[in-house]
């Protein structure tokens, strides 16, 4: 593995373990951070899923605790029983739009205009969002009832829009909901594990002839980075979160998706260039 290719793959390891968890979209970031470093074609495919994995894999191990109560408990505690259908009942939506329309979607959205259309109007919509009155009706997620698991797999559904960002149509919709801040955000990261396990199941599966042993140094490179990125990214979410409000990720969203159009409508960077290239 040459140095660029190290340097590439840390790179996108990087942006994706920082930014799954965190309310400005992973795949959008993602799509713009390949096209700069031209970092695309069928490896990068594969390279994905694995990064996905590692992200995902150090939520499961942040939440270890509470994933071995419910585990142990599922026999015979009833919060743990509805604990795991509230999930499944979440996880639902996303599966059935997933797999009726993932190809379309990624065929005609995946580009790096649909993404900062995306961050924008995504952005606007977490500020009104945050300074409407938040009633909270449900303070933990042991309250949830499958309907409210229901309505925040809807609101995740939106994220198959990339720039949408997945996060924050959970907690953004976990919000509007009733859900209390916290509880809209450790909800996200338990309907993440499932979701995001599934899509890199399928995917992996559907793209199986795409990994080659020769790309094993490279793919373990991008799964540590992003691992250890991801852990960081979740334990400062939840401990910003105590005090903050999700206003400062919405102007992110805006300002970096201005900067984007911006780019693209003076001519500086050749956005759908990079794309057709990637």
């Amino acid at each position: 593995m040459d140095f660029w290719t190290t340097t590439q793959v840390s790179i996108l390891g990087l942006v994706e373990g920082l930014t799954e968890f965190l309310p400005i979209s992973s795949t959008g970031h993602q799509i713009i951070a390949a096209d700069l470093l031209d970092f695309g074609g069928e490896r990068a495919m594969a390279f994905n899923i694995i990064i996905q994995l590692g992200a995902i894999l150090a939520v499961v191990w942040e939440f270890r605790r509470k994933i071995l109560e419910i585990t142990t408990g599922l026999p015979t505690q009833r919060n743990a029983q509805r604990f795991t259908l509230n999930l499944l009942i979440g996880f639902l939506p996303a599966v059935v739009l997933g797999v009726m329309f993932a190809d379309k979607i990624h065929e005609y959205l995946f580009n790096p205009i649909t993404v900062a259309v995306a961050l924008v109007i995504g952005g606007v919509i977490m500020l009104w969002a945050e300074q409407r009155e938040h009633v909270v009706v449900i303070d933990h997620v042991d309250e949830m009832r499958w309907t409210d698991a229901l309505k925040v797999g809807c609101a995740q559904c939106l994220a198959m829009i990339p720039g949408t960002s997945r996060s924050g149509s959970t907690i953004i919709g976990g919000l509007l909901f009733g859900l209390s801040r916290k509880t809209a955000t450790e909800f996200s990261f338990f309907l993440a594990m499932p979701t995001m396990v599934g899509a890199a199941v399928y995917s992996g599966y559907k793209y199986r002839d795409l990994f080659q042993s020769a790309d094993l140094p490279v793919f373990a490179l991008g799964f540590v980075a992003a691992f250890l990125f991801a852990m960081i990214a979740v334990r400062g979410l939840l401990k910003f979160i105590a005090n903050h409000s999700y206003a400062v990720f919405a102007w992110y969203r805006i300002a970096f998706g201005l900067l984007i159009l911006a780019t693209w409508f003076l001519g500086w960077i050749d956005w759908n260039h990079l794309s057709e290239g990637a």
